[in-house]
């Protein structure tokens, strides 16, 4: 027997240390929401809310060209264009932010691979996002209808030029196709993230306020 013997009353008692508690094993490859660097608030903020508007938008944007020429389709683009200057203005900001912070780096455990499609991908998906509403903005100036913003008369910049505003508006349907691929890879690459590796890259633009902060 181990620990430590006293005599009592002429017996023997062993004095057995005291029992300590297993600690839980943590793997040391485990990335722990402390070493997990999140995005900051404004960037977080900033980058669900682009997603719910295009989104949304895209949708409305289907929905308005499969009723256009129904009674009552103007309202449908009118509010498309509105929104569509909220979100260019929305995108301006989430650039002006993105240049003056830079990105925590992906976990090590990360394939070299990947951290370059993730950058390429985030390229493209920043380019679209410029180029899409550029191209119908541009494009409903150039239009002989009025451009208004919640009902607001914005001054014309170009004139009217019918031709040159199909063009654009070719332009941004097509532009609006490929955000659509671009949206849907981004967003598997994210449930890959949360569902598969789970190796903490999908909390870095949640909600959370574990790990410390990092733009953009």
């Amino acid at each position: 027997m181990c620990g430590e013997k006293s005599r009592r009353s002429g017996l023997i008692f062993y004095q057995l240390p005291p029992f300590k508690k297993a600690e839980k094993m943590q793997s040391p490859y485990a990335i722990t929401p402390a070493a997990t660097p999140v995005y900051a608030p404004l960037a977080i903020l900033l980058h669900w809310i682009l997603a719910v508007l295009i989104i949304s938008m895209i949708a409305l944007g289907w929905f308005m060209t499969a009723i256009e020429d129904d009674p009552g389709s103007a309202w449908y683009f009118r509010l498309h264009k509105s929104i569509g200057l909220i979100i260019a203005g929305l995108v301006l900001l989430r650039l002006v932010w993105r240049l003056g912070h830079q990105p925590a780096p992906l976990p090590a455990s990360i394939a070299r691979w990947q951290v370059s499609a993730s950058k390429a991908g985030h390229g493209l998906l920043y380019a679209a996002m410029v180029a899409m509403p550029f191209f119908g903005i541009v494009g409903s100036m150039l239009s002989d209808k009025d451009f208004l913003f919640f009902g607001i008369p914005l001054p014309r910049v170009f004139q009217p030029n019918h031709d040159l505003a199909e063009i654009f508006f070719e332009a941004h349907s097509v532009t609006t196709w490929i955000l659509v691929g671009l949206i849907s890879l981004h967003a598997l690459a994210g449930l890959k993230h949360l569902v598969i590796d789970k190796d903490g890259v999908f909390q870095r633009m949640w909600f959370s306020r574990q790990g410390p902060h990092h733009g953009p």
